[in-house]
């Protein structure tokens, strides 16, 4: 069961040839023998899981399809609300959290019949490119455990690439879907900004995070995209009036298809290796039909810094809410209200989280407001534009998504600037609010996958998914698995 993909098992589950609570009960297995290698859960609803497989198999015993992946288990981000499960962000400043509500997303796929396992790791808050900030640890990456999954969404990556789910929600505010899935193997949507609502989500950056799917293909990532998206009333930023159908086509015909390949992308700190699977993932889209034409990506210095100030501003604003006083960790020693803020702060987050706060904070005080802050958002703006422009020639553009492959655990935690870098192929997409689907396309001579993303321009979540599909359809670097596969 573990070898098949998340649409395959629930074709089994619908054809009766396996039980919901069987597949729930193999993976919660799965989970107690690996997860301790691996690390990616900070926390498990295994006693929820088994009721709601019961539930959800009586279902399908009366002839009733919840949706097509109706009892298929999930793991959940640790920064999307689940109600009475612990939701910390990953961080000790929400200690012992459990929310009283659930993220409309997880509603949307419980109603679905799929089946929550647990929450997953992460860099603290979202802030940090490879899972180590967290609270609990480092995740471990499948393929080599000295080594990062990416950041932030390292455990739902993690955890998919070893097979102990298959899906996962993640959330995206600079890369955090796509680089993980680029680092551990499997397939990752970040969709456009309003496609799913972000009622729930602990807010990093507002105006950039967004929840989005992770599978080991792009048609389960598509299938769980279908079910999170479309409009929701307690989210005033969400406005896709209906949910994404992904129908397949079955011709999946790219001829005449035009993809943009930025060259200045491979001008840049980029391994070798990296650039030769990504070309050679180019070359097969263009055997298949497509048109694969070069052209220089504009504004390409200025991407990190504006990203990098814009989404720290906005973090030192969502963070102040965790003040020691409503929930979460509390310094109990502090004698004053004054000392209550400063020490329950200054020991509850962690040290990226605090270096984002003190940078947004400066960004956006007296005198240097329009300096930093304000310059940053008419940069923003003229990434659109030029996205925009981009679009009326292309109907995609095909990218890396990390100059690297996955590094080891330790090496560039000290070098905040190294890892910012490591964002230079993510971070404008999430700025002008546009989908990515990111794909497994080689591996370099250490076995450590490579991944490269189609950027797609706004709602064009469909054309994206198509674009997969035809690639996945002839290639085999998705069904990889990491050396012993689920029995690590």
């Amino acid at each position: 069961m573990f070898n098949l993909s998340a649409l395959e098992l629930a074709c089994s589950i619908q054809a009766k040839k396996i039980s919901v609570p069987e597949v729930v009960t193999a993976h919660i297995d799965l989970i107690e023998k690996t997860d301790k290698t691996i690390n990616a859960f900070t926390a498990r609803s295994f006693e929820y899981a088994l009721l709601r497989a019961k539930e959800v198999q009586a279902h399908i015993q009366k002839g009733e399809i919840l949706s097509p992946l109706a009892g298929v288990p999930i793991g959940i981000k640790d920064n999307i609300s689940t109600k009475d499960i612990l939701t910390t962000s990953s961080s000790n400043i929400l200690k012992g959290h459990t929310p009283v509500y659930n993220a409309t997303v997880v509603d949307k796929l419980t109603h679905a019949g799929l089946i929550p396992l647990g929450k997953l790791s992460m860099d603290e808050f979202g802030m940090g490119g490879s899972s180590e900030t967290g609270v609990s640890g480092a995740v471990r990456n499948p393929w080599d455990t000295d080594r990062v999954a990416g950041g932030s969404s390292g455990g739902s990556a993690a955890a998919v690439a070893a097979r102990t789910i298959p899906l996962a929600l993640g959330s995206d505010t600079g890369g955090s879907i796509r680089q993980p899935c680029s680092f551990c193997g499997i397939t990752g949507i970040k969709p456009t900004y309003g496609a799913v609502s972000r009622y729930g989500l602990l807010a990093y950056a507002s105006s950039l995070d967004q929840i989005g799917s992770m599978g080991l293909n792009v048609d389960d990532c598509a299938a769980l995209l279908q079910i999170m998206s479309g409009l929701d009333a307690k989210d005033s930023t969400c406005i896709l009036p209906q949910p994404f159908d992904f129908s397949i086509d079955e011709t999946q015909n790219l001829k005449g298809v035009k993809i943009g390949l930025p060259r200045n992308y491979f001008s840049l700190a980029c391994d070798k290796e990296v650039q030769s699977a990504v070309l050679n993932a180019a070359k097969k889209l263009e055997s298949l039909g497509a048109i694969i034409e070069e052209f220089d990506m504009p504004l390409m210095d200025y991407t990190v810094p504006a990203y990098y100030v814009i989404a720290c501003a906005e973090a030192s604003s969502n963070l102040s809410r965790y003040d020691g006083l409503r929930y979460g960790y509390r310094d109990e020693q502090s004698k004053s209200l004054t000392q209550v803020y400063r020490n329950s702060r200054s020991q509850g987050f962690g040290l990226e989280v605090k270096r984002r706060i003190m940078l947004g904070s400066f960004v956006l005080s007296s005198g240097y407001y329009d300096a930093y802050y304000k310059k940053a958002l008419k940069v923003r703006a003229l990434i659109k534009d030029a996205y925009s422009t981009l679009f009326k020639r292309y109907a995609a553009i095909l990218s890396p998504v990390a100059p690297t492959t996955a590094y080891k655990i330790g090496q560039n935690i000290d070098d905040p600037l190294k890892m910012y870098a490591g964002d230079i192929y993510t971070v404008s997409v999430n700025l002008a609010g546009l989908p990515a689907l990111s794909l497994p396309c080689g591996f370099d001579a250490k076995g450590l996958p490579i991944g490269f993303q189609l950027i797609g321009n706004t709602f064009s979540e469909k054309q994206l998914v198509q674009l997969g599909r035809a690639y996945q359809k002839h290639t085999d670097f998705h069904v990889q698995q990491p050396k012993g596969g689920s029995a690590l």
